[in-house]
């Protein structure tokens, strides 16, 4: 039962940040081909999708070997620490500024760029959840393909009719960092000596993630209501 657990756990964070990191991908890829002719949209996707599989794949080799120098450890949780912000913040509009490609190469080349930065947050977001369990990371790769490919019709509605997924998704991933922080190389023996358990570490950020989200958004209430008040007036 101890090892279902154990393995049962990291699968189920691997799942749930697959559903949620993914989707962004398809979506960019999306909104960059709409403008194109039918024919050329489907290359644009076929070739855009194709990236986002070959970055991961290139990034989960790199990221397995950097992520047992030290420190890399601390600054890739901090990166996550700022994903999860983003993402427990995120209004559902965010993507929607990824501009029209004109041509088949410009949308390749936006998908590009795109992809390379949120391929990276997701195997970052994949690796420290999967706990160095390479089957549970592979497992998350290969269950990203399908999503990049349908997440945009499946899982964009779901985020938008329910913002606490988004929020739970955030809150997740400030607890996946957490436990990348303390299992630093530096970082971990540190806290460790003086008594702070690791678990209590991911708990920690994960509430911080949480505070800080609540925050934004409370910012951004009282900002609309300013807004209304100053047109209305």
């Amino acid at each position: 039962m101890r090892l279902d657990l154990a393995v049962l756990g990291p699968i189920a964070q691997v799942v749930w940040i697959d559903l949620l990191l993914s989707a962004d991908n398809a979506v960019v890829i999306a909104l960059a081909c709409r403008s194109l002719p039918d024919a050329q949209r489907r290359i644009g996707m076929v070739l855009g999708i194709a990236a986002a599989i070959t970055l991961r794949v290139l990034f989960a080799f790199a990221a397995v070997e950097v992520l047992e120098v030290p420190l890399v450890r601390l600054a890739a949780g901090l990166v996550l620490i700022y994903l999860g912000i983003k993402l427990a913040c995120d209004d559902g509009h965010g993507s929607r500024d990824v501009p029209a490609a004109r041509n088949l190469w410009a949308a390749v080349w936006t998908i590009g760029v795109a992809d390379a930065i949120m391929s990276l947050d997701n195997v970052l977001a994949l690796l420290a959840a999967a706990r160095q369990n390479l089957a549970v990371f592979v497992f998350g790769i290969l269950l990203s393909i399908p999503l990049i490919v349908w997440g945009s019709a499946l899982i964009m509605p779901l985020l938008r009719r329910f913002p606490l997924l988004a929020v739970g998704g955030g809150a997740l991933l400030g607890w996946v960092a957490g436990e990348l922080i303390a299992a630093d190389a530096i970082v971990g023996p540190r806290l460790q000596g003086s008594g702070f358990d690791p678990t209590l570490a991911a708990g920690l950020v994960a509430v911080i993630v949480l505070v800080v989200a609540i925050l934004i958004l409370r910012g951004r209430v009282e900002k609309r209501k300013e807004s209304a008040i100053d047109e209305g007036s």
